[in-house]
């Protein structure tokens, strides 16, 4: 059994997120605010954290700035892990979608609590679908003792089947 401490990104800063680099996909390449960059040196004051022995995270620009400030604070070597990256709204393409059609996908995802209605196929990706790209990753790691995995809270909220977790907090999961 491996232990994962799964930590929520620290909080955005999106000063810049409609500027040229950070439209469409180039949005998940934001990073940390200041409160952000404390919420995360905080994490890292937590105990349990010593138990770890590597830092895995999503390839998202918040997320690894995240496990940056992990990395350097604990000491750890860190991995991306693409498939740690944050719930697609367009499970299908990979598309970047306009705000209002990700928002309206997002929306349903919650009203039909992560699961794609009776008798559909929405374009978005579900709490199973999750599951199983997030469980093959943690399955890499099987043979340590204790990981920990930066990554988004949706995407936790639904793999770890828990409210959804505010920045910077530390859920423990066995796996």
């Amino acid at each position: 059994m491996t232990v994962f401490y799964f930590i929520r990104h620290g909080q955005v800063d999106f000063a810049e997120a409609d500027a040229k680099l950070y439209q469409g996909q180039g949005f998940h390449l934001l990073t940390l605010s200041e409160a952000g960059v404390r919420q995360i040196k905080a994490a890292a004051r937590d105990e349990r954290l010593r138990e770890a022995q590597l830092i895995i995270t999503s390839p998202f620009g918040r997320t690894l700035h995240s496990a940056a400030i992990l990395s350097r604070e604990l000491g750890l070597d860190l991995r991306v892990e693409t498939g740690l990256h944050e719930w697609l709204a367009d499970g299908v393409d990979f598309s970047y979608l306009p705000q209002e059609e990700a928002d309206r996908r997002w929306q349903e995802l919650h009203d039909n609590h992560g699961h794609h209605p009776a008798g559909e196929t929405p374009g978005w990706e579900s709490a199973e679908q999750m599951k199983a790209r997030v469980f093959a990753v943690l399955d890499k790691y099987r043979d340590c003792r204790c990981v920990i995995a930066v990554c988004h809270g949706t995407l936790m909220e639904y793999v770890l089947d828990m409210p959804h977790p505010s920045n910077g907090q530390i859920v423990r999961f066995e796996f």
